[in-house]
């Protein structure tokens, strides 16, 4: 009996480390989708002030309350996961992202807008399949929030048709 412990001392240091992995990768997912939630708000109050159609201007609104419900989500998950400080805010890329975005209006907006939404949502949709396959509250927030990100991800696809086809 004595020599079955050091290998069940070994199996759950194993398990452990596993769980610890498994932790900080959901713990990594989660700090970005709440920045990333928080970075498409932004980009949603600024479709409304610089877009020009208004098929854009909607969009923008679509974002604003959709990504705003989602950020309180992903901050309740990221509660369960153990991160101590969820960010308040997007990124530095997202931050500059913005900002070059910001300096645009009209048609050029449009257009700009619609191709970074496509980028985005395609991105952000890959980061969520892989995570949705978690088996923890991160998983489920990942899961749950896909359906949305596809519709916008159809959204900006159609945008981008009519922003590259309308001069």
């Amino acid at each position: 009996m004595n020599k079955r412990i050091p290998a069940l001392v070994a199996a759950f240091a194993l398990l452990t480390t596993v769980a610890a992995a498994q932790d900080k990768a959901s713990q990594k997912f989660i700090v970005e989708a709440i920045e990333g939630n928080y970075a498409e708000v932004q980009m949603g109050e600024l479709a409304e002030r610089n877009g020009q159609i208004p098929e854009v201007k909607s969009f923008g609104q679509t974002l604003i309350t959709d990504h705003g419900a989602a950020v309180l989500k992903a901050q309740e998950a990221a509660s369960s996961v153990g991160v101590e400080a969820p960010p308040g805010g997007p990124n530095a890329k997202q931050k500059a992202d913005y900002d070059k975005m910001a300096k645009l209006n009209g048609a050029a907006f449009d257009k700009a807008f619609a191709e970074h939404m496509v980028k985005d949502h395609k991105k952000d949709i890959a980061a969520y399949q892989k995570a949705s396959r978690k088996q923890d509250a991160v998983g489920q927030y990942a899961q749950s929030t896909l359906p949305t990100l596809q519709k916008h991800l159809q959204n900006s696809q159609s945008l981008q048709k009519r922003t590259t086809t309308k001069r």
